[in-house]
């Protein structure tokens, strides 16, 4: 059975499928869709902790589905910017892991992973999939992706 390791940058998913059809994910359809793949040895989502209520029980909502959730503080400069970033975060998880699976699957639109992609394939043989809003996926990301999974409908709630 192949083993899957499963990382989504939240924030990243949130922001595009709010802006592209303001509704959002559906971690559930996700999950169940990837499940009939193999068996999903971790699942980890990255997220800003804002501390509010509402996001509290989106978070237990994915640990109930079976992600782990890492979370970072939310920082709002002085500036009024905000930074709440888990690149490196990611990459690193990703890449202690991707010599025990066999697919790797990231949620993100983020170019920043192009790289990452590209060097776990050619060091490791891992296979990646990327699922993202096509209009808002980076275009090297896509093409470092073994597969890409555009977000539409039949995965939004």
């Amino acid at each position: 059975m192949k083993k899957i390791a499963i990382f989504v940058d939240v924030q990243n998913i949130y922001y595009t499928t709010r802006d592209s059809f303001s509704r959002q994910f559906d971690y559930r359809k996700f999950w169940q869709a990837v499940s009939l793949q193999g068996e999903v040895v971790i699942a980890i989502a990255y997220a800003i902790d804002r501390g509010d209520e509402q996001q509290q029980k989106f978070q237990n909502a994915l640990k109930h589905i079976g992600f782990m959730v890492k979370l970072k503080p939310y920082i709002q400069r002085s500036d009024g910017s905000a930074k709440g970033d888990w690149d490196v975060g990611i990459t690193i998880d990703i890449m202690d892991i991707s010599r025990e699976v066999d697919t790797v699957i990231l949620l993100s639109g983020d170019g920043d992973f192009e790289l990452l992609l590209k060097k776990i394939k050619s060091d490791y043989g891992v296979y990646t999939e990327v699922y993202g809003v096509p209009a808002l996926t980076a275009r090297a990301l896509i093409d470092a992706a073994g597969h890409f999974h555009a977000i539409d409908e039949n995965l939004l709630q």
